[in-house]
């Protein structure tokens, strides 16, 4: 997972060596000496992530992390602080100016890259929505505001931990209106959790009675609930589980023993993140329901997608684009008639979407045809997404009344190079899916350089 990171420093030393922790990564980096040159360069290159160190003469990373959450334009970009302060109010302070999360000097590396790994999956989100509410703006429509601030009623689960622990952690909670259910070990979590009535799951490390990363690796493999938020309460004895809980998808974490201050800062950041997707989700969806919806199969239209891919084109963010064509589809209607047609269309449709994540779009494009647009991804990615997508329409029959029909599909993609064009991209995506028919259907094809050569100046 490739992303710019801004590192803000005053000290030369400091910034080479996290740049060059980096770079090594394959981050891309831009270097800041000062917070006004910080918020400048912010605003110019607009980072994915910033690395912001607290301590700096003139303006201190609290001030610098205070104006970029209080701007609209950078409010949805992470800030870690990092700093030599070892005392926990420190935490909680850069907490309540709007960081996402707060490293100490010397930095571990390991846990560095965990943790940006597990904000550039949150920003991912973010700028999906920002991206579905500036077409939403370009349509006419007006798109929702920010979720609301006040948490009570939130319902949290807690698994594992000691009953002194529940009840601390829950006490902490209430004080701004959430309720703790707490579950003593793994089975008595998972059976909760499915009902999908809760807000966050608090997760102890290690899980008495079960296993944390097998529960980890459930939750966000289970459709239902696999963008809950999931915050870790872990010592520094498990660095190692800690570190295979972020890369199986847990959202944060909170250090043993706990503070209370710190752990309400937490959460209320996870749920923040929680309620933006739920706005992706929901509240976005329904306001462009009757304009940008295709009525066969209730996919988004042609209009909408393309509105959405420029928009996201011109945020210069990676993005992979899937032309996807129903094979040998006018045979089908010759032989079977239009309704059966129809009714492959949203098999078809059905399947797209359910093997899609919430911040991709899946759009019928024209006839048989659907696009699907792939944010924050490169080639290799997308090429797995779309064999995903061919395998989940081919190898699976569709019923069709009483008959049940082999109907697969060929795939061409094409991944934006640079600030590439929504016309350009999907036109290098057209002549990959013609080689796929070409090459004898039900197949992916990937555009190559000379794809793009070909298209017309």
């Amino acid at each position: 997972m490739t992303a710019r990171v801004l590192v803000v420093d005053d000290i030369p030393a400091n910034l080479r060596l996290l740049e060059a922790k980096l770079r090594a990564e394959y981050f891309e980096v831009a270097l800041a000496a000062s917070g006004p040159e910080a918020l400048a360069l912010t605003a110019a290159w607009a980072p994915d992530i910033v690395l912001l160190d607290v301590m700096m003469p003139g303006m201190d990373g609290y001030e610098v992390c205070r104006r970029l959450k209080s701007q609209p334009a950078t409010a949805h970009i992470p800030v870690v602080m990092v700093t030599a302060l070892t005392d926990q109010s420190e935490r909680v302070r850069g907490l309540e100016a709007g960081a996402d999360d707060f490293i100490s000097k010397p930095v571990d590396t390991a846990l560095l890259f965990a943790r940006l790994r597990a904000l550039l999956r949150m920003k991912q989100v973010l700028d999906a929505w920002r991206a579905r509410a500036e077409t939403a703006r370009d349509l006419g429509f007006e798109a929702p505001g920010a979720p609301a601030e006040d948490f009570t009623g939130a319902r949290l689960l807690l698994a594992g931990g000691l009953p002194e622990e529940g009840k601390a952690v829950a006490t902490a909670l209430a004080a701004d209106g959430m309720v703790v259910e707490h579950a003593a070990n793994e089975t008595t979590a998972w059976d909760r959790l499915q009902d999908a009535a809760h807000d966050l799951a608090l997760l102890c490390v290690p899980l008495n009675g079960g296993d944390a990363l097998r529960l980890t690796s459930r939750l966000r493999a289970h459709g239902e609930i696999r963008d809950l938020p999931l915050v870790l309460l872990a010592g520094e004895d498990q660095r190692h589980a800690v570190l295979r809980a972020f890369d199986l998808g847990a959202s944060d974490q909170v250090m043993r023993p706990i503070d209370p201050p710190e752990l309400r800062a937490r959460v209320r950041n996870q749920l923040r993140r929680r309620r933006y997707q739920d706005l992706l989700r929901e509240s976005l969806d329904r306001s462009l329901e009757l304009a940008v919806t295709d009525s066969l199969t209730g996919l988004r239209n042609r209009r909408y997608v393309r509105r959405h891919l420029e928009s996201l084109l011109r945020t210069g963010a990676a993005a992979a684009v899937l032309l996807v064509d129903v094979d040998r589809f006018k045979s089908l209607n010759d032989n079977y008639g239009h309704a059966a047609g129809d009714e492959a269309l949203r098999v078809v449709a059905a399947r797209l979407r359910e093997h899609l994540r919430t911040v991709d779009v899946v759009a019928r494009y024209g006839g048989e045809e659907f696009l699907v647009v792939i944010a924050g991804e490169g080639e290799e990615e997308g090429a797995a997404v779309a064999e995903r997508l061919r395998a989940a329409i081919g190898d699976t029959p569709v019923p069709i009344g009483a008959l049940s029909l082999t109907v697969t599909v060929s795939i061409g993609m094409a991944v934006a190079r640079g600030q590439a064009a929504a016309d350009g991209l999907i036109a290098a995506a057209d002549i990959a899916l013609y080689r796929a028919k070409e090459g004898g259907r039900n197949r992916v094809e990937t555009a190559t350089a000379e794809d793009w050569g070909a298209q017309p100046a």
